[in-house]
């Protein structure tokens, strides 16, 4: 375990490699689970915000239900989580060409249409953050449809920490991953400071 400032952080986001494989997965995480993705803060706001600007870029079955619907909804627990096409998709999933599942928000920031790049929840996988009073605890949520990008990880030498660095950033900031990153690469050096 690795504590930073008010974190908790898994060893396993050190220890274990993962490189999205979307050639194999298909982007199955935007499409499997019992829910959309967990949203936070503003985001159902830039949700509402952006969707004119995104609608280019979503499938018509993710366009209907968000103009039926809405493009999130109550998880149940107090929060809200992306909406879903008939259970199944995330409202923001397109499919592309080739078969793959991939965020209709992602393809819009990437085409400077947004300047949002999709839920920090989205971003920030395969860590899942659980949030209490006094820290917030990120772990690495084992699944088994994204085998595929282990082993690619593995290939590549990436640890789960370096494959979500942008989305680390986007979170807690640069000074925290910096410290984030000297805990992992030194550990000898921090403990003793």
């Amino acid at each position: 375990m690795i504590l930073i400032d008010n974190t908790c952080i898994s060893d396993d986001v050190a220890e274990k490699f993962f490189v999205c494989n979307l050639d194999k997965c298909k982007g199955a995480c935007c499409v499997e689970g019992d829910m959309g993705a967990p949203l936070e803060g503003d985001e159902p706001a830039i949700l509402d915000r952006i969707f004119d600007d995104i609608k280019p870029y979503l499938s018509p079955e993710g366009i209907r239900v968000i103009e039926q619907k809405g493009g999130y909804e109550s998880d149940g627990f107090g929060g809200l989580v992306t909406n879903t096409v008939g259970g199944r998709e995330c409202v923001y999933a397109t499919w592309n060409d080739r078969g793959i599942l991939k965020c209709g928000i992602e393809e819009a920031y990437n085409d400077g249409k947004v300047d949002w790049k999709k839920p920090i929840s989205c971003h920030l996988y395969p860590i899942r953050v659980t949030k209490y009073e006094a820290f917030h605890a990120l772990n690495y949520d084992r699944w088994p449809i994204c085998s595929p990008a282990c082993g690619f990880g593995e290939q590549l030498n990436v640890p789960i920490y370096k494959f979500v660095r942008e989305a680390l950033v986007r979170a807690y900031g640069e000074e925290w991953y910096g410290k984030l990153t000297q805990a992992i690469e030194s550990p000898t050096k921090e403990a003793n400071q």
